[in-house]
C-alpha cells in the first residue's frame, strides 16, 4: 500500500525520470476507461463528474475513450478555473472531439439524467478534510441518484490514508486507484488497483518528489530546529563543516560543544556558529583537554534534552580512548534525537540506548558496525538493511549509490557527483540529516538529506575541483527543489 504523500512524491520522481504527470494521466484515464466498459454495455449512459484539479483530469481523459458509450461530462466549475494545465488541455480535447460537456456553476441546480454508470471524478488522493463546495453538494447528489458509482483513486469526500469521512462523501460501489492501494480503500468491497506506467525506481529512488512532499519548518525562531554538534578536538574543520550545513538545510540555530583547545579556531570559521567549550579545567583539574572525556557527558545531555536540540555525534572526534568512553556514555544516557557519525559509529553496536539514531557511515565505518566491507553498496542492500534492523536505527550509508534503510524499507540516492569524495561531504550530510529531523521522521530525513547533499553538489557543477564548504551556498536551493533536471 502507499499513503498520499508518498504517491505525490513518486509522481514527481517519475516525471524526474522521464515519464511526466501529463502521460500518467493519459494512463490513468484509460485505466478508467477501461473499468467503466466492463461495468457497462454499449450504448449505456456514463455520467462523468469531473472535478478541477487532476482528478478531474482523470475523467476528461477516459471520456475520450468511450464512443461507444453514451458520455455526459459534467465539470464542477468554469473551464478557466481548471488548476492544471495538463487537465485544461484535456478539457480543451473534449470540445475539439465534440463531446458533451457541461459546466457546473450553481450546484443547487446539478442533476443527472437518470444515467447507468456516474463516475466520481472530484477530488482525488492529495485533498483531506470536509468537502466544499460544490462537491459537497454534488455529492450528496450522486448518492441521492441511485445509480452505480465508480470512484476515481478514492471517493471523493474519504480520506485515502485514514479511511474516515469527517463529512459528505461519495459513497461508491466501485474504485479504480492507481499504481498501488491506498491504506483508506483496503477494505472497499471492489478496488482496482491500475499500473499506470509509474517506474518502479520512482519509488525506490530518493529524487525531487520527496523534497517536494518535505513539511516545512516552524515559523517562529527556534520551530525549525536547534542543531547540537558534539565534535572536535584532532579536528575542527568536521564540526563546523557539519554545523554550517545544519543552518543552511533550515535549522534556526547550530551549536557546537568542542574541547577548550579548540574553541578558537571553530568558532573563527563562521559567525553563524555558536561554539560552546567544555573541559576548560581538564580531566585532572590541571588544564585546558584536548578531547571529549567522560566528566563531560552530563552537562552535554542536559544541554540537549532540555532544549530539545538534534544532536549530531562525531564528527572531528577523534578516538582517544577517553573520548571512545564519553561518546559511549552519551549515547546510553542521551534520549533524544542524534546523527551519528564518523568516530562515535564503531560505539554504537555496543550501547544499549534509547535515543532514535540516523547512523551515516562511509565504506569503512558501515564494515566496523558489522555491515559489508563493499564498494557496491547497492548489491548488498539487504544485508545493509537487516544491519539496521539488528541496530534499531535508520542506516544511510555513504558510496557512490547511498543505501539508505529503517530495516524494513530500502531507499537508494544516486545524486551527487565524483567530486564528493573530497572529505568534508560526509559532514555536511551529517548537518542537512539533522536539520530535517526538525520536520520530519528519520528514514524521510535521512533519504532527503542523501539527495539534498547530493544535488548540492550537482548544482555547483564543480567537477574534481569541489569543496565541501561550498556545498553550504547550494544546499537551500536543493532544498527548494531548484534547477530540478
Amino acid at each position: 500500500m502507499i499513503t498520499s504523500r508518498r504517491m505525490a512524491a513518486v509522481d514527481r520522481n517519475a516525471a524526474a525520470l522521464g515519464v511526466p504527470l501529463r502521460v500518467l494521466m493519459e494512463s490513468s484515464g484509460n485505466a478508467v476507461a477501461r473499468r467503466i466498459r466492463e461495468l457497462t454495455t454499449p450504448d449505456d449512459s456514463v455520467a462523468l463528474v469531473c472535478g478541477r484539479g487532476n482528478n478531474g483530469g482523470d475523467g476528461l481523459v477516459a471520456a475520450r475513450f468511450l464512443e461507444d458509450r453514451d458520455v455526459a461530462v459534467h465539470l464542477l466549475g468554469r473551464p478557466e478555473s481548471i488548476a492544471t494545465d495538463i487537465a485544461r488541455a484535456n478539457w480543451d480535447a473534449l470540445a475539439a472531439a465534440g463531446i458533451p460537456t457541461e459546466t457546473v456553476t450553481d450546484s443547487r441546480a446539478f442533476a443527472l439524467d437518470d444515467p447507468d454508470l456516474i463516475v466520481d471524478a472530484m477530488l482525488g488522493t492529495g485533498i483531506t478534510g470536509d468537502l466544499r463546495e460544490p462537491e459537497a453538494s454534488v455529492a450528496h447528489a450522486i448518492d441521492d441518484d441511485g445509480a452505480p458509482v465508480l470512484a476515481v483513486d478514492v471517493p471523493s469526500g474519504v480520506d485515502a490514508d485514514s479511511g474516515g469521512a469527517p463529512g459528505a462523501a461519495v459513497e461508491a460501489d466501485h474504485v479504480v486507484t492507481f499504481h498501488d492501494l491506498k491504506p483508506g480503500i483496503a477494505d472497499h468491497t471492489d478496488v482496482t488497483v491500475a499500473d499506470i506506467g509509474i517506474p518502479a525506481a520512482a519509488e525506490e529512488r530518493v529524487g525531487p518528489g520527496d523534497v517536494a512532499v518535505l513539511g516545512a519548518g516552524g515559523d517562529r525562531k527556534g520551530e525549525s530546529g536547534r542543531t547540537f554538534v558534539i565534535g572536535g578536538g584532532p579536528y575542527t574543520g568536521a564540526p563546523a563543516l557539519a554545523a554550517g550545513a545544519s543552518l543552511s538545510a533550515g535549522a534556526d540555530l547550530a551549536f557546537v560543544a568542542c574541547p577548550e583547545s579548540v574553541f578558537d579556531p571553530i568558532a573563527g570559521y563562521s559567525e553563524d556558529l555558536i561554539v560552546q567549550p567544555y573541559g576548560a579545567d581538564g580531566a585532572d583539574g590541571g588544564g585546558e583537554t584536548d578531547h571529549l572525556a567522560p566528566e563531560d557527558v552530563p552537562e552535554l545531555v542536559g544541554t540537549a534534552e532540555d532544549h530539545d536540540d538534534i544532536v549530531i555525534l562525531g564528527p572531528g572526534l577523534g578516538r582517544h580512548p577517553e573520548t571512545e568512553a564519553a561518546a559511549a556514555a552519551f549515547l546510553a544516557e542521551f534520549s533524544g534525537t542524534a546523527v551519528v557519525d564518523a568516530d562515535a559509529l564503531a560505539l554504537v553496536p555496543e550501547v544499549d540506548t534509547e535515543a532514535t539514531l540516523v547512523l551515516t557511515p562511509n565504506r569503512s565505518e558501515l564494515a566496523e558496525l558489522g555491515g559489508p566491507d563493499v564498494g557496491d553498496l547497492v548489491s548488498h542492500a539487504d544485508e545493509i538493511r537487516d544491519l539496521a534492523a539488528d541496530l534499531g536505527h535508520v542506516v544511510l550509508a555513504k558510496g557512490k549509490v547511498d543505501v539508505i534503510t529503517d530495516g524494513e524499507t530500502v531507499r537508494r540516492c544516486r545524486a551527487g557527483t565524483p567530486g564528493m569524495t573530497v572529505g568534508g561531504t560526509g559532514d555536511t550530510l551529517a548537518g542537512i540529516v539533522a536539520a530535517l529531523l526538525a520536520r520530519a521522521p528519520p528514514f524521510e530525513a535521512a533519504c532527503v538529506g542523501s539527495y539534498v547533499n547530493g544535488r548540492a553538489a550537482e548544482l555547483l557543477d564543480r567537477g574534481d575541483g569541489l569543496r565541501a564548504t561550498e556545498l553550504q551556498e547550494t544546499i537551500p536551493v536543493a532544498l527548494e527543489g531548484g534547477d530540478d533536471e
